[in-house]
């Protein structure tokens, strides 16, 4: 990089990416002893660092004080700063809490995209540090319980677009903006309208994916998902959906998002589900209080053509009679599913029937599974103990494998699965 940068003078030079960024580079560019230093304080505002460091090797408070801030502090002109992972490999989140409210800061950053290791670290980005910011988009890494460390919250006059990625259930979500102080309610467009649009008079774009569990015993009134629909159009949202999954009993997951979709996570998915192509979407996490037909997972590979990740949570049996119809090997009931990009599939918390469905050539068929997570009684039996035909090329491939319980050795497994150990 520096025998590039200092071949030739480059006086329109605003924007930097760096690939495999790791902490070295830091430590010996961005200091006032580097060669470089009058290019990168002086020329760049746009800064994108595909960062090869991971979060396990180092602690996240001391790499935030060294790297993060520092970069902050280093790059005078700096208005658009990216944080890239390479890959499923996380890095070192941004983590604010227990540092002083000085550290990251800037009054000229304009866009920030980053993960932050909590919650709080995501309520420190918006308690003025970055008092030009218009463009925030976070991924919270962890969920802890949330801290009683107060934040100084203000209406965020400039903030233009806010993105917040949370893969996790999170209880005491109350404190950003307000928006789910009501605990027994649905979010739906009245909340949107009076807690996010309103503390946010310059935002122009609002592209969301929000999800909320409701206990049901404690509803007084039926949910529907035409109404909560009905109130994100009042106020002007048009391109929207809502979808109400029973995940058990008592618990509904009530999820509204914009269109198209554009996050690549989806969680407490169920049976009913509008017919759109999520285009993004490659994790995918399926749970409903009904049995999963065939006809289901025929939808999926219609409506999410770049799933890799696949999740199934339903541990109840279908009595229907085109499934147990369906069980023997060479029935042509029906044509055989593929899932062309699925690499990871998490049948641990599914039953047997969705073991027998996934595994079995004859009713699906996945070229690049590498990773299963599954019952051992389940793989046993629908493998007639290692020995089953038609579901060992959906196995061949697969060179990560949990087992539940673990195992340390299982007669015929490995024959089984040859990729294991390769």
């Amino acid at each position: 990089m520096e025998r590039i940068l200092l071949t030739t003078d480059y006086p329109n030079l605003i924007e930097l990416e760096i690939h495999n960024f790791h902490e070295e580079i830091a430590l010996n560019y961005f200091t006032n002893k580097s060669s470089v230093r009058s290019i990168f304080q002086e020329q760049i505002t746009n800064l994108i660092l595909i960062n090869n460091d991971e979060c396990t090797r180092t602690c996240s408070s001391n790499y935030t004080a060294e790297i993060y801030a520092h970069i902050l502090t280093f790059f005078k002109n700096l208005k658009i700063l990216r944080i890239i992972e390479p890959s499923i490999v996380s890095y070192p989140p941004l983590s604010l809490c227990y540092l002083p409210s000085t550290t990251f800061s800037s009054s000229i950053l304009t866009h920030l995209y980053i993960n932050v290791q909590t919650f709080d670290d995501c309520l420190c980005l918006l308690d003025g540090r970055l008092k030009q910011l218009t463009t925030l988009f976070v991924t919270v890494c962890c969920v802890f319980n949330s801290s009683r460390i107060i934040h100084n919250m203000n209406k965020l006059s400039n903030l233009k677009c806010f993105s917040l990625k949370m893969f996790y259930e999170f209880q005491p979500y109350d404190r950003i903006a307000s928006l789910f102080r009501h605990r027994n309610s649905v979010i739906d467009g009245t909340y949107i309208q009076h807690d996010i649009f309103d503390c946010m008079p310059k935002l122009h774009s609002f592209t969301f994916y929000i999800c909320t569990y409701v206990e049901t015993v404690d509803l007084s009134y039926k949910l529907s998902s035409e109404d909560i629909q009905q109130t994100l159009i009042n106020i002007g949202l048009q391109d929207v959906t809502s979808i109400i999954n029973y995940v058990c009993d008592s618990r509904a997951a009530c999820s509204i998002f914009s269109l198209p979709f554009q996050f690549d996570y989806l969680k407490d998915f169920g049976n009913k589900f509008p017919n759109i192509v999520f285009s993004y979407v490659t994790y995918l996490h399926v749970k409903d209080n009904d049995p999963f037909r065939h006809e289901f997972f025929v939808r999926i590979t219609k409506s999410f053509p770049l799933l890799k990740d696949l999740c199934i949570y339903n541990v109840r049996s279908s009595l229907s009679v085109d499934l147990m119809i369906f069980t023997s090997d060479n029935c042509q009931l029906y044509s055989t599913i593929e899932y062309s990009h699925l690499t990871t599939l998490d049948l641990s918390c599914a039953h047997r029937e969705y073991v027998e469905q996934f595994l079995n050539e004859t009713k699906i068929y996945m070229p690049c599974l590498m990773e299963l997570l599954v019952k051992l009684d389940d793989l046993i039996v629908v493998t007639k103990n290692f020995t089953r035909n038609e579901t060992r090329r959906n196995c061949t491939k697969v060179k990560t494998l949990f087992i539940l319980p673990p195992r340390l050795h299982v007669e015929g497994l490995c024959d089984y699965f040859p990729s294991l150990y390769k």
